[in-house]
């Protein structure tokens, strides 16, 4: 029943203790003694539970509890702990290669930008904000950069581009690769591509690179400065409408 750190502390020193001066006791105890004493001192660590908490919040992290699971009782603990870590590095790859992306609205009556399938925003007839929802790396830099200059081209009469970056925490070279692509592709489409709340950081990686002076349009400090500079009349209407109950 002990609860404070120190009780981690009293338990290391009696198992090692019990390592350095008393195992030969255990010689002569029956198997099955000891493996009931092991049972017991591991049965605390059975949580069938969380295999069912996992599966309500996410499938990905219960694919990860099941396979160290099934590799544990399998193939025994080193086996179990390999492929558990190998399922979770597969699982994150595959989660980050299919990015969440929005295209945002300005909330009426504030400078906010929501998605526009959530929220009831106001959206440019002339300026199309995207939201990428995850750090540009090799395994989703292609990718990313198709679906948003399939949604430059879908969008009729958008002459801007603003990809809001206020989630992306790192760019690696792939994915700059993909930007430079999407920058000379969206310009040879008559569309201006610019970025907005580019974190430090990440700024600080493209300054680094010649992306900057390629681009077609701007680095603005927020979106909103963003929609108030390439099409503020939309933006003005959006800050002067009144929110929705």
């Amino acid at each position: 029943g002990a609860r404070s750190p120190m009780a981690g502390v009293f338990t290391a020193a009696g198992i090692a203790l019990t390592a350095l001066f008393f195992t030969p006791w255990f010689y002569y105890l029956p198997k099955a003694t000891l493996a009931a004493t092991i049972i017991v001192a591991v049965l605390t660590l059975v949580d069938p539970g969380a295999l069912r908490r996992a599966w309500r919040y996410s499938k990905a992290d219960f694919t990860a509890m099941l396979v160290t699971l099934a590799g544990v009782l399998l193939a025994g603990v080193e086996i179990g702990v390999i492929a558990g870590v190998g399922a979770a590095l597969a699982l994150h790859l595959w989660r980050t290669s299919q990015p969440h992306m929005a295209e945002l609205g300005q909330m009426p009556g504030t400078e906010h930008f929501r998605n526009v399938r959530r929220h009831p925003v106001i959206t440019s007839p002339r300026v199309l904000s995207i939201r990428v929802d995850e750090s540009l790396y090799f395994a989703n830099a292609r990718r990313t950069e198709d679906a948003i200059y399939d949604m430059a081209l879908n969008c009729d009469g958008r002459r801007h581009v603003v990809l809001l970056c206020s989630a992306i925490n790192h760019i690696d070279a792939s994915a700059l690769d993909s930007l430079e692509n999407l920058n000379r592709r969206l310009l040879d489409a008559g569309v201006t591509l610019h970025l907005s709340e580019v974190k430090g950081p990440v700024m600080d990686q493209l300054k680094r690179s010649d992306f900057l002076e390629q681009l077609s349009g701007q680095v603005f400090m927020t979106h909103y400065q963003a929609l108030a500079t390439l099409d503020p009349e939309t933006s003005e209407r959006a800050a002067d409408d009144k929110p929705q109950a």
